[in-house]
């Protein structure tokens, strides 16, 4: 490439599953690019406002939101809201003089992208989901490259924009190097028991956690021990649960688990939500997962993201209405199933896309060189 400074600019927002991407693929960017800008656009008020900053990368904020499905302010307001994000998109654009433009999806996303494609500045959107957002379906005709998690994703997009690259994840867990003996002595449990680890996503999840208190006193009869991360509005509630039970030392509730590496390492088994992030990092480590989607999720992508894995028999499936009176029984089942245990694991590798981040990048740079042609 004859040109020695990029400008760079990425868009995700809204939840970690589009904000830990955007910032993944920055870090590569990054290393391949050393000398490049970059510029984050988000929504003001939101996660990535807090997290993208915290990477060490400058970001601005729109007022932005998206539709709500009843009549609130909100919806009142965007109009108002689209008008606003429009033209500073259009100025930012304009001062930043973008050589390509990356979203990972959210509302701040679409209308940068949506800005860029029309001033016909290379463009590439990612989609970690089975089934793509509204912001990235609206965005596919006019993007110039398209990444995607999953197989069989022209169902939805152009064929030819397409590439299958998988999700990007955080590097110490593409990396993991922890033994489940130290992992375990970290968290405090013993090394000669199996590990049921329990996430519900960064925010936590209320159902599992409820469907979780519901069986205890079942888990605790069995050889179980539990790592459990609540989110911080069901800590105490776990926390007194785990307390009050006969637990014998068999339960450590945290309210968020800063080395998830150390997590994934120590445990045999997983109960988790079907998000893109989680779904991505349990099939890069290989453990074995019940998944609970959570069914108010847009266009309830985690259960179309949950039964894709499910329908290769490398993952189960519990419904969040039925987790209560199911996932004691099935959590129990797999445990003293190492076979079935191990067939999960093994056929998680069809989902394996272990370069993910680096292979996003090298269709960013094929934008790039094309460009200057």
């Amino acid at each position: 490439m004859n040109k020695t400074k990029y400008h760079i600019m990425l868009s995700g927002g809204g939840t970690g599953g589009h904000i830990f991407p955007a910032i993944a693929i920055a870090d590569e960017l990054k290393r391949t690019l050393p000398n490049a800008d970059f510029m984050f656009v988000g929504a003001t008020g939101r996660m990535e406002m807090e997290k993208v900053p915290q990477a060490g990368y400058y970001i601005v904020g729109l007022w932005i939101s998206g539709l709500q499905r009843r009549m609130t302010l909100s919806n009142l307001l965007f109009p108002i809201k689209l008008i606003s994000s429009t033209l500073k998109v259009g100025t930012l654009i304009k001062q930043f003089n973008p050589d390509v433009v990356i979203g990972t999806g959210g509302y701040a996303s679409g209308a940068l992208l949506r800005a860029a494609s029309k001033k016909k500045i290379p463009t590439l959107i990612l989609e970690q989901n089975s089934y793509p957002g509204l912001t990235n379906k609206l965005l596919a005709r006019t993007v110039d490259s398209i990444c995607v998690a999953y197989p069989d994703m022209e169902r939805y997009f152009p064929k030819d924009k397409i590439t299958v690259t998988g999700s990007p994840i955080r590097k110490e867990i593409m990396q993991m190097k922890t033994s489940k003996e130290d992992a375990c002595i970290n968290f405090g449990l013993r090394t000669s028991l199996p590990v049921l680890l329990i996430i519900g996503g960064s925010q936590g999840a209320q159902k599992i956690n409820q469907a979780i208190t519901a069986n205890l006193p079942w888990l605790l009869k069995e050889d179980i021990q539990i790592l459990w991360q609540t989110g911080k509005n069901g800590y105490k509630e776990a926390l007194d649960a785990a307390t009050n039970a006969d637990a014998k030392n068999r339960i450590v509730v945290k309210e968020f688990i800063q080395r998830m590496d150390m997590a994934y390492a120590c445990c045999d088994l997983i109960v988790s939500r079907a998000g893109a992030i989680a779904i991505a990092e349990i099939v890069a480590v290989k453990k074995p997962a019940i998944f609970i989607p959570l069914p108010s999720a847009a266009e309830d992508h985690q259960t179309r993201n949950a039964q894709t894995l499910v329908d290769q028999n490398a993952g189960i499936l519990v419904k969040e209405s039925e987790a209560k009176s199911l996932i004691g029984k099935e959590i129990i089942r797999l445990m003293k199933n190492e076979g079935e245990r191990l067939k999960i694991a093994k056929n998680m590798t069809h989902f394996d896309h272990h370069n993910a981040t680096r292979s996003i990048v090298e269709q960013v740079m094929k934008l790039l060189e094309n460009s200057k042609k």
